[in-house]
C-alpha cells in the first residue's frame, strides 16, 4: 500500500492558492482515475479526506489533510499508523517557494526548507526521511510577506505554467508508484520542457 498526501488548506478561501498546489495534484490524478464517487472513499482516522485507488499492482491511497497546512504531521502520522504505511511508500507533494514556477524536485529526503507543513510532517514522524515532491511557485516579489504571497492565488500570466507543472507532478506520482523514486527523480528533477 503507498499513500500519497498533498498539502493545503481547507476551504473555499484557499483553494485556487499556492499553498495548496498539493491539493490540486491530488484532485488531478482523482480526477485521471475517476476517484470521485462515495465507493472510492476510505474511512479516515485522521482529520483528511482519503480517496482509494485500487490498481492491479498496489494499493494507493491519496489524501489531503484538513487540519491547515501548519498542522499537517497529525493527519499524516495518523494515516501512516492506521493504514501501516512505511516512510518509503509515502510521499507528500507540496509547493515551494524556492522553486522557480513549475519546476519540480523530488527528494529522498531533506530538511523542510521553511515550509511549515513539511515540519509539522517531519516533527510527527520524527524523522526528515521521506520522500517529497515539491512543485514550485515562485517566490514573487522578496518584498512582500511569505504567509500573505502562498495563500494568494497565482496571477493570471502564472496559471497556465501551475496547470502544466501540476499535470507533470501527477505523472510523476503515477511514476513513482509504478518504478519507484530512483527513475522518477531521474524523469522529473529537470527543467521543465514547457516555457513559463
Amino acid at each position: 500500500m503507498k499513500l500519497v498526501v498533498g498539502l493545503g488548506n481547507p476551504g473555499e478561501r484557499y483553494r485556487a492558492t499556492r499553498h495548496n498546489v498539493g491539493f490540486e495534484v491530488v484532485d488531478e490524478l482523482a480526477r485521471r482515475h475517476g476517484l470521485h464517487d462515495a465507493a472510492d472513499q476510505a474511512k479516515s482516522p485522521a482529520e483528511a479526506h482519503v480517496l482509494r485507488w485500487r490498481r492491479a499492482d498496489t494499493g494507493v491511497l491519496l489524501a489531503k489533510p484538513l487540519t491547515y497546512m501548519n498542522l499537517s504531521g497529525g493527519a499524516v502520522q495518523t494515516l501512516c499508523h492506521f493504514f501501516k504505511i512505511e516512510t518509503p511508500d509515502l510521499l507528500i507533494v507540496c509547493d515551494d517557494v524556492n522553486l522557480p514556477l513549475g519546476k519540480l524536485r523530488l527528494r529522498a529526503t531533506g530538511s523542510e526548507g521553511g515550509h511549515n507543513g513539511l515540519r509539522s510532517i517531519a516533527e510527527a514522524l520524527g524523522s526528515i526521511e521521506y520522500p517529497r515532491l515539491r512543485v514550485g511557485v515562485g517566490r514573487g516579489d522578496a518584498r512582500r510577506d511569505l504567509a500573505d504571497h502562498v495563500t494568494a492565488e497565482f496571477e493570471p500570466d502564472e496559471r497556465p505554467g501551475i496547470v502544466v507543472a501540476i499535470a507533470r507532478a501527477a505523472d510523476a506520482v503515477e511514476t513513482w508508484i509504478l518504478d519507484g523514486l530512483a527513475k522518477t527523480m531521474n524523469s522529473f528533477n529537470q527543467e521543465p520542457r514547457e516555457s513559463f
